[in-house]
């Protein structure tokens, strides 16, 4: 994997910086293509699908972070990459995001996994599986679920999975990014998440203002909204973590160390190292989804996770050359 030299070594900057760093890319040669899946009665989520000219070397989803879509940068840059390469690429806009509101008569969390589920089902059946998935913040945390609950069955439908800067434990990233020194954060979120929300019609905007926090937001409307007695008993049983010994996939964990959002105490956990299919790569700097590098190329994690599915594919097929011998 290539080495990390960051831009800075000021987490809240590369946070920042990765977010804003002007991303000008030339995608004519790669037409874009929007389609709607049916997922649930009553919801649909939205996938904008990439190709490359000629014959592909296989498939890739990217599933965005807490209130972003398809659009966000971090998934343009790494589509891009992974065009490039020679991947067909699929941005998937969870459930009410990327301007989907009025497709879905329900919230989303960070632990919803069956929309996905359903659109890899409807992929599998278009002979359009595995897929390589990569998750980002919320995001990584539902791709390693879903591999989680799918166990063995996950092998026909997923090649792999990277999850970068991903909040496996959502109680201590809900704490964390109430500190004082993230509530600049809080407060985007926050404002991203009442506006989403009110646009489904399930919640008028007066009363989505009474959440002052993340963790009161899921405690007063997400929480309940899918069954959960409150924010705890979401987070106690949607994290990640859990289920990571479960996962029968090659999966890569991206994680900085000072991720302002994210306590890497978290990744310290004997769960996340117990099982043989799962890496993890930890930097000392990189923020909150940052890692831009002081060199080209600017975004590292696009490089890095292409290179960790180069070598992926090259194990599977050699396994497969070994199995026909």
């Amino acid at each position: 994997m290539p080495p990390y030299r960051p831009l800075v070594s000021n987490p809240h900057w590369l946070t920042i910086l990765g977010n804003f760093w002007p991303r000008r890319l030339d995608m004519r040669p790669y037409p874009e293509q929007s389609r709607l899946f049916h997922t649930e009665p009553d919801v649909q989520v939205l996938m904008q699908t990439q190709r490359p000219p000629g014959a592909a070397r296989g498939e890739l989803v990217l599933v965005h972070g807490l209130e972003g879509a398809s659009d966000a940068g971090y998934m343009r840059t790494m589509a891009k990459a992974g065009l490039d390469a020679g991947f067909v690429v699929n941005r998937f806009n969870i459930r009410t995001c990327g301007g989907t509101a009025h497709l879905a008569n329900t919230l989303y969390h960070a632990g919803l996994t069956g929309d996905l589920r359903s659109v890899l089902q409807h992929m599998r059946d278009e002979r359009r599986t595995p897929v390589h998935l990569v998750g980002y913040s919320l995001g990584g945390n539902m791709v390693l679920k879903l591999a989680g609950e799918l166990g063995d069955e996950a092998v026909p439908l997923i090649s792999s999975v990277c999850a970068i800067s991903t909040p496996i434990d959502l109680a201590a990233c809900a704490r964390a990014i109430a500190r004082p020194s993230n509530r600049i954060y809080e407060r985007r979120f926050l404002k991203r998440m009442r506006t989403r929300v009110a646009a489904t019609g399930r919640f008028p905007a007066k009363q989505l203002k009474k959440a002052r926090s993340i963790w009161e937001f899921d405690d007063l409307f997400t929480g309940p909204s899918f069954g959960f007695r409150d924010a705890a008993h979401y987070y106690q049983t949607q994290s990640s973590r859990q289920f990571l010994e479960h996962i029968r996939v090659p999966v890569l964990l991206i994680q900085a160390k000072d991720d302002i959002f994210i306590p890497f105490e978290v990744f310290e956990h004997p769960e996340v190292t117990a099982n043989p299919n799962v890496r993890l790569h930890a930097t000392e700097y990189g923020g909150h989804l940052g890692f831009l590098s002081r060199t080209r190329p600017r975004f590292w994690t696009d490089s890095a996770v292409l290179e960790w599915i180069a070598g992926v594919d090259q194990k599977r097929c050699s396994e497969e050359k070994y199995s026909f011998r």
